[in-house]
């Protein structure tokens, strides 16, 4: 132990300054990437906010022209009768005017009671006339306000097609945002499985070929006996040559990965499913986890930072091999050690 607390020293004397850059880098590039999507969900929202309140206000000034126009047609339309009853009238007036102007000619002045007949008929005449005209003078100003009307929903119409294009406009750019994201995501993903795949051969070469150190998919998988004694969470002393090397891995491993690519390690512990209840472990849930604790622990001691690991507790409800003979059981009870993003 004396030797373990001489190499923690000598370890936080040697990577105290480079811990202190990779996290000033690491927080410099969390801000910026915030900051850039912070600005871009901004940009975003705004364009659909102002198109979504230039859209419901240029919807509500056609409803108003619609109600308008609709009005006006109703007003042309009453015009229109009415002019068609004065021009009724006016024939009549006219047929009347000649059959009062042959049966004055042929009276030949006999009273003075005809001449003034005669006189309010013309008056009457006169007054058909003028309303004739003034109704003729109103649907001109009416064609006028149709046109007028005509043309600010051709502007109007301009006006939502402009509005539809930005907001195609604005979809593009987003898909192509997130395009861009996924690739990115990608080609991350595909850095950690490269860097995951020469951890793994260097963790293989520095235990060596054990036949119970295995690689499964993305996991690297040893028994829980070599570390730990049946029921226990404390690290056997023989395990520590093991370890040390895994933690001479895992720092090895810290000066390789770029610092843009968020990673950690991920100890996962689990156990047969025999049932354990002791004061120490009331299950198999608490062993489990204080077994993959106690590897997180001695790695951090052995100077692997505390930000590059995870401890997790699987108890038995992930096994590997669903019999219950003792081999099945003995490869169930296992530590499994998982790169993988944070």
């Amino acid at each position: 132990m004396a030797i373990a607390r001489n190499r923690r020293g000598r370890y936080t004397s040697n990577y105290w300054p480079g811990f202190v850059d990779m996290l000033s880098t690491l927080l410099l590039v969390v801000i910026f990437l915030m900051a850039l999507f912070m600005l871009a969900n901004f940009i975003i929202t705004q364009a659909a906010s102002g198109k979504d309140t230039m859209l419901s206000r240029l919807n509500r000034q056609l409803s108003q022209l619609t109600e308008l126009l609709a009005l006006e047609r109703s007003k042309k339309e009453s015009v229109e009768d009415s002019l068609s009853a004065l021009q009724a009238t006016l024939l009549d007036k006219d047929k009347e005017t000649q059959r009062l102007s042959g049966l004055l000619g042929a009276a030949g002045g006999k009273t003075e009671g005809a001449e003034d007949r005669a006189r309010v008929l013309g008056t009457q005449l006169d007054e058909q006339k003028k309303i004739t005209t003034d109704a003729l003078a109103k649907v001109e100003i009416l064609n006028q306000q149709l046109a007028a009307l005509r043309l600010q929903l051709a502007a109007l119409q301009e006006a939502l097609d402009a509005s539809e294009a930005k907001d195609k406009e604005s979809q593009v750019k987003i898909a192509d945002l997130g395009q861009r994201l996924n690739v990115a995501l990608a080609k991350k993903v595909q850095e950690l499985a490269r860097y995951r795949s020469d951890f793994f051969g260097k963790l293989r070469e520095a235990l060596g070929s054990r036949p119970d150190f295995q690689v499964v998919g993305d996991r690297f998988v040893f028994p829980s006996d070599v570390l730990f004694d049946s029921g226990s969470a404390e690290i056997r002393s023989e395990a520590t040559n093991q370890l040390g090397k895994l933690a001479g891995a895992l720092k090895d491993l810290e000066g390789q990965i770029p610092p843009d690519i968020a990673w950690v390690m991920r100890v996962d512990g689990h156990t047969d499913i025999k049932p354990i209840i002791t004061a120490e472990f009331p299950s198999n849930w608490e062993l489990s986890s204080a077994r993959a604790i106690s590897v997180v622990r001695y790695l951090m001691e052995q100077g692997v930072k505390p930000e590059r690991l995870v401890a997790a507790g699987f108890g038995e409800f992930q096994p590997i091999d669903a019999a219950e003979s003792d081999e099945a059981l003995r490869k169930n009870r296992r530590i499994e050690l998982k790169l993988t993003e944070r």
